[in-house]
């Protein structure tokens, strides 16, 4: 069991990877589609470029979205409408009428002209016979209408024939008002405004049912292809026609039922295809970023920022694949370029574009337009501390989307007749979602303990906590830090490294010495050395502790690792060679590792070049009448021996780059020394 506890806290690291390695994977295959995928593009307009193509299986060829709808509207135009008929209200509209005529029409009257009492029995006859409706309706006269009494259908007319409360005076009087006498009119308004009352009451729960039946039997397809059926021609031009037909089938590979077996062959394919590209990313971690790598922090972070661009955007395709480029993926790039590389950055996103091309439609125009984008991106945004230059950069942005897009439009197209204005808002949307990269940064520094060139601006401040007691407490070791963070910064525009990693620090490097201020050459002040007193082993001890004691320091004020690793470095395993020749005087039998520094050596070319500049500007204090051969000479004595005792074995620096860097630092500490050139006589 021990054994078992010991190899896993061994290999904690490799383990903790391949978990990671496992659920990246399983996470980016369950969001993908799990449905076959067609092999081909196509343009409505254009030219088949692949193979012959005949019908695989049988399939229907399925109605545009355009011909669906015009059906939908011919079955709502032309549906029934349903209504019910009341029984027994026509006898009692009857009754009535008979009593109100006989109770207002006196004996006379009805002597003088007996036809009136049949003018209005036939009036409601006739308005009864199909009936009148309970409200007004905007139907059309043509509408077919069903009656029914006792849920039956008693007749079917047209809507016309139907009686609404709106036409009853009109009605009444083009039927009866011209056959009787003015002096009777009043009467028989009055007798009927009386005893009318609605028969016909529509049934809206039948009638939408009646309807959704109707739009439920809708066919979405039109014919049927069968099987071996040549369908396209390779170089025939795809008309639309053809283009109905090739969507069918793209529609029927990807909406297919797969069995068991097919289902789990298209997950192993995904997950294997999946797998390979995120491999492909550790390996470049390891190979040529093995810092990152060595940290599983810094590979959790580039893990998951895959994921939440994979997630985002497979979100957006399935709920509408024409907002896919409002997906800021250029934030990708930005953001691991902020915390690591541009080569680092630029190869993650690719990897993440190639994987999208699985999910999104036109993968080849999305894959290109992608990479082109964040090409752009690694080239154009540089100092992102600065806002200008990410506004600028964003800008610049959109505008290869919008014409690398405008491009593919003519190309597929061959024209501009139905270019459409509503995807230049996409990408401008795209753009403008990419701005939220610098809050994004300042989160993802608070979550994963990293740091970005933003943060290196504020700790560059010299009036920070942290610098003001340096100044306060050790002054001299508070500008040597000034005069090491110029050098390095101007040697790392010579070679392109990271100026502001670098200058950061450079400032921070020494903050170990405001332990023992005294104890160091320049904060000495008074001409006191208190080493004179102090044995060299004790001296050397008081010396080398100062990285101990900044490393201590850095963490209080809670300084990013970036930071730290300056203090680590920036005398790696080197000779504290005073004090050790010092101590041969007396005893010749030194452990010479009593009069070392701990180390690590430089691991990059920032730490690297702070180390030769920190060992240049400290010895230079102590050249006497300096001159440009004596400072060419001295700085090729310095940095030779530690290239000889092999410093920069670890760092990532090449002999080409250390002689830019001399070069740097030759004409720097002439520009301190304030030298001439010497014109001859």
């Amino acid at each position: 069991m021990n054994d078992l506890l010991n190899k896993w806290y061994k290999n904690h690291a490799l383990a903790y990877k391949v978990l990671l390695f496992v659920f990246t994977t399983t996470l980016i295959v369950y969001v993908f589609p799990k449905s076959g995928k067609f092999k081909y593009d196509f343009n409505n307009g254009k030219p088949w470029q692949s193979e012959n193509l005949y019908a695989p299986f049988d399939f229907a060829v399925i109605k545009s979205e355009r011909e669906i709808l015009d059906d939908k509207n011919e079955i709502t135009n032309s549906s029934k409408l349903f209504f019910n008929r009341t029984p027994g209200i026509k006898e009692d509209v009857l009754e009535k009428y008979n009593a109100l005529f006989y109770e207002r029409f006196n004996d006379t009257v009805r002597v003088l002209y007996p036809e009136l009492y049949d003018l209005g029995h036939d009036f409601i006859i006739t308005v009864y016979d199909n009936g009148i409706v309970s409200e007004n309706y905007s139907y059309p006269p043509e509408k077919k209408v069903v009656i029914l009494e006792n849920k039956k259908t008693v007749k079917a007319i047209t809507f016309s024939q139907l009686v609404q409360a709106s036409t009853l005076k009109k009605l009444f009087q083009n039927s009866v008002m011209f056959s009787i006498n003015e002096d009777f009119e009043m009467i028989f308004i009055s007798i009927f405004y009386d005893i009318i009352e609605p028969n016909i009451f529509l049934d809206q729960d039948i009638t939408q049912r009646a309807l959704e039946e109707s739009l439920n039997s809708i066919s979405v397809s039109r014919g049927k292809i069968q099987k071996e059926t040549l369908i396209i021609s390779k170089g025939e031009i795809v008309d639309d026609s053809k283009f109905e037909i090739l969507k069918s089938l793209e529609s029927e590979y990807q909406s297919s039922e797969w069995g068991t077996t097919s289902y789990n062959l298209i997950l192993f394919a995904y997950a294997l295809l999946v797998a390979l590209a995120l491999l492909m990313l550790l390996l470049f971690l390891k190979k040529y970023r093995l810092d990152v790598y060595l940290n599983n922090t810094k590979v959790t972070f580039i893990f998951f920022n895959v994921i939440v661009m994979i997630i985002l955007t497979t979100t957006v395709v399935k709920y509408n694949s024409q907002y896919v480029y409002v997906v800021p993926l250029s934030i990708l790039p930005l953001v691991l370029k902020a915390f690591f590389d541009a080569r680092l950055g630029l190869f993650t996103h690719v990897l993440t574009v190639l994987l999208l091309g699985f999910v999104v439609p036109n993968s080849h125009e999305y894959i290109f337009l992608q990479v082109i984008a964040g090409i752009v991106t690694i080239l154009t945004v540089s100092e992102l501390y600065k806002r200008a230059n990410l506004f600028i950069s964003v800008g610049q942005i959109t505008g290869i989307y919008i014409l690398a897009y405008f491009s593919f439009f003519v190309i597929h197209q061959g024209g501009l007749a139905t270019f459409e204005v509503d995807t230049i808002l996409l990408f401008i949307l795209c753009g403008l979602a990419t701005l939220f990269v610098q809050p994004l940064i300042y989160i993802y520094e608070k979550i994963f303990g990293l740091v970005s060139d933003v943060s290196l601006l504020e700790l560059s401040d010299r009036n920070s906590t942290l610098l003001k007691r340096l100044s306060n407490e050790a002054p001299g070791t508070f500008h040597h830090s000034l005069n090491v963070a110029n050098l390095a910064e101007a040697a790392c525009n010579e070679i392109g490294a990271n100026a502001m990693l670098a200058s950061v620090g450079a400032l921070y490097h020494d903050i170990g010495k405001m332990t023992n201020p005294t104890f160091f050459s320049e904060n000495q002040s008074t001409g006191y050395n208190p080493h004179d007193e102090l044995d060299p082993v004790d001296s050397a001890k008081i010396i080398t502790d100062h990285v101990i004691n900044g490393i201590e320091i850095a963490k209080k004020y809670n300084l990013p690792d970036r930071v730290i690793d300056f203090i680590r470095t920036h005398h790696g395993t080197s000779l504290v060679y005073y004090f050790y020749s010092k101590a041969q005087e007396d005893q010749a039998d030194l452990d010479i590792n009593l009069f070392k520094y701990r180390g690590p050596k430089p691991y990059s070319r920032e730490t690297a070049i702070v180390m030769m500049c920190d060992s240049v500007e400290a010895a230079s204090k102590s050249m006497k009448e300096p001159s440009t051969v004596k400072i060419d000479s001295f700085v090729e004595g310095i940095i030779g021996k530690q290239v000889e005792s092999r410093q920069f074995l670890n760092a990532d620096i090449t002999f080409q780059e250390i002689e830019s860097i001399k070069k740097v630092l030759k004409n720097k500490l002439a520009n301190m020394f304030h030298l001439r050139i010497e014109y001859p006589e």
